[in-house]
């Protein structure tokens, strides 16, 4: 589930996007740039006197970490409402090679885009730091687990002893997966690890290729409930305070935040008027990410849709917000476990343009 750049500190491959957003099935669409959805803007309740001309705009490029998918939609509501317009900016949304967002931002190739607190981990600390920051937290909490198949016992995470489990083989995943496995009272050793070929977590679970996999519940976990897989899933955050870590976030080239902060505030207001609106109104932010990219399901986007809904935001007091002491204590972890050098408190991470 993690991306292959994470804590091992190398190259990312194609396997790398299918498990972050669980698009098994969705389709790639390959390397080459995809132009945000365009169209007839409504004016964002609230805003005042005409947007600026075309000449006008300030240009910004946006670079996904893999296919659209629900992680992104408010991206292309802020797009497709003519919010990002009426704050000044011109805004093409791109979407990522292989290796993902983060060097195109690192290098201003794109001056935004998506990554995982986890795949920051591998270049926060150490001699290999990129100069991007973390600017928002896309979805509050870790919305991340284990399914199985129901018959097969796994309630829990010690269960998943005497199972098979479908890994990339990177130190990080298996590590969050011993804490687990071991917090619960479960022998680690006993977890029968499978070098992950898995495309579809529909068909990987209902025909035993494997025991279980890691997913993010919002896309993958929906998809089998629409499948109607009777399943078990537990939430790492639910079974360690340390694995609620932010996944996924928006960042920000470092460049841009010392030297134009005043654009980094525009993007990030308008795009927060985006996640708002997909919070109010999923099934209208569904139809807007579908307008965008309509090789996606229709079915799994709303159901998707409706889930993260009520968890873009979730307890925090607004979108975007960044815990400092859960991004911290993630890291703390990573550190600690020898994944990654020693990382420092707030590294990696800004709350400066989250807020009204």
């Amino acid at each position: 589930m993690l991306s292959e750049n994470t804590f091992n500190m190398q190259p990312a491959v194609s396997r790398r996007g299918f498990l972050r957003a669980g698009l098994a099935g969705a389709g790639l669409m390959g390397a080459a740039a995809l132009a945000g959805c365009a169209g007839d803007a409504d004016a964002r309740a609230g805003s005042t006197g005409s947007a600026p001309a075309s000449g006008d705009l300030k240009k910004i490029t946006f670079a996904l970490d893999w296919t659209p998918n629900t992680n992104h939609t408010g991206i292309y509501v802020a797009q497709k409402k003519g919010y990002y317009k009426d704050a000044g900016l011109d805004v093409e949304i791109l979407q990522a090679p292989e290796n993902g967002a983060d060097p195109l931002v690192a290098a201003g190739d794109a001056q935004f885009g998506v990554s995982f607190q986890d795949t920051m981990a591998a270049y926060v600390s150490g001699d290999a730091v990129l100069p991007v920051t973390a600017v928002a937290a896309i979805i509050q909490h870790n919305t991340s687990g284990i399914i199985s198949m129901k018959d097969k016992g796994i309630t829990s995470p010690a269960k998943m002893a005497g199972h098979t489990y479908a890994t990339w083989e990177m130190p990080i995943e298996q590590g969050v997966i011993q804490r687990c496995v071991e917090a619960d009272g479960g022998d680690f050793s006993l977890v029968e690890m499978v070098p992950s070929t898995v495309t579809d977590e529909v068909s990987a679970l209902s025909t035993d290729q494997v025991d279980s996999i890691w997913i993010y519940w919002a896309w993958a976990g929906e998809k089998c409930k629409l499948a109607g897989l009777d399943t078990n899933y537990f939430a790492f955050a639910d079974i360690d305070a340390v694995f609620d870590y932010y996944t996924p976030v928006i960042i920000a080239n470092n460049d841009l935040i010392e030297s134009d902060p005043e654009t980094v505030k525009a993007f990030m207001d308008a795009t927060r008027a985006g996640y708002e609106d997909c919070i109010k109104d999923p099934d209208g932010a569904a139809e807007i990410l579908l307008e965008a990219a309509p090789e996606l399901e229709g079915e799994l986007v709303r159901a998707s849709q409706a889930y993260l809904a009520d968890q873009y935001q979730a307890d925090a007091s607004s979108w975007g917000e960044i815990d400092s002491a859960r991004w911290d204590a993630f890291f703390a972890w990573v550190s600690e476990q020898g994944f990654a050098p020693k990382i420092e408190p707030g590294a990696g991470m800004t709350t400066e343009f989250i807020g009204a």
